[in-house]
């Protein structure tokens, strides 16, 4: 028992503290910079144009920042889309990042996206055993059902830390190996935002860590409800 909640505790941990971490960074660096030419969804915008990447779309989004290999699209919150600000420049870097990833055919972007696809619709399948079990159990009284429902679970435990672990790298490479140098090769960002911007692409990254653990937490909750 004590295990358990050490478990849990450590889970929490990991999804709480990281997000206030980011939070804290991003609303830092969330002043409107009149030095800069463009708001994150512009310079998104010339940015994939002189790449090449005029096909890719960027649009704002209430759902958070992210790329959709499937649509081509860059979506960026409301503050990132249409800010002149530190955090909105370097958050809409990141996300060009993982569109020249796809661009390049980069294998771990490819395999997130599989790894995604897959875990869906294990997901689904796993949550509606897990609630079916039980009550096949009573009707049945076969025990077996048991065996099936902690089977399900485990499935989907390992099809969300798979995926998790999978996007911890592809989320770094679109930082440091790619946005960075864009904005600093590119004259974008000055010497004195250069630390700065690090903070927030290490931010950018680090926001899947707390999606894991809140995953994870979630797969938690249905075995404590379902008293395995």
């Amino acid at each position: 028992m004590i295990l358990i909640v050490l478990f849990i505790g450590v889970l929490l941990a990991l999804a709480v503290l990281p997000q206030i971490w980011v939070k804290n960074v991003l609303t830092r660096h969330a002043d409107e910079r009149a030095e800069f030419p463009g708001t994150g969804a512009e310079f998104a915008r010339h940015v994939l144009d002189g790449m090449g990447l005029s096909h890719v779309r960027v649009e704002e989004s209430r759902i958070g920042d992210h790329y959709d290999p499937e649509a081509k699209a860059i979506r960026l919150s409301p503050d990132h889309h249409s800010r002149r600000s530190l955090a909105a420049v370097v958050v809409a870097a990141h996300e060009v990042g993982h569109a020249m990833q796809d661009a390049t055919g980069y294998g771990p972007l490819a395999a997130r996206s599989r790894l995604a696809r897959q875990a869906q619709r294990v997901e689904s399948v796993g949550a509606f055993v897990m609630l079916a079990a039980p009550l096949l159990m009573l009707v049945s009284k076969s025990p077996h059902m048991l065996i099936l429902q902690v089977m399900a679970g485990l499935l989907i435990m390992a099809f969300t830390v798979l995926m998790h672990l999978t996007t911890l790298p592809v989320e770094f490479d679109a930082s440091f190996r790619r946005a960075l140098p864009l904005l600093r090769e590119g004259g974008y960002i000055g010497a004195k935002d250069q630390a700065a911007a690090r903070s927030i692409l290490r931010a950018a990254a680090f926001t899947y860590v707390a999606s894991a653990a809140m995953s994870l937490l979630d797969i938690v909750r249905w075995f404590r409800v379902l008293r395995f």
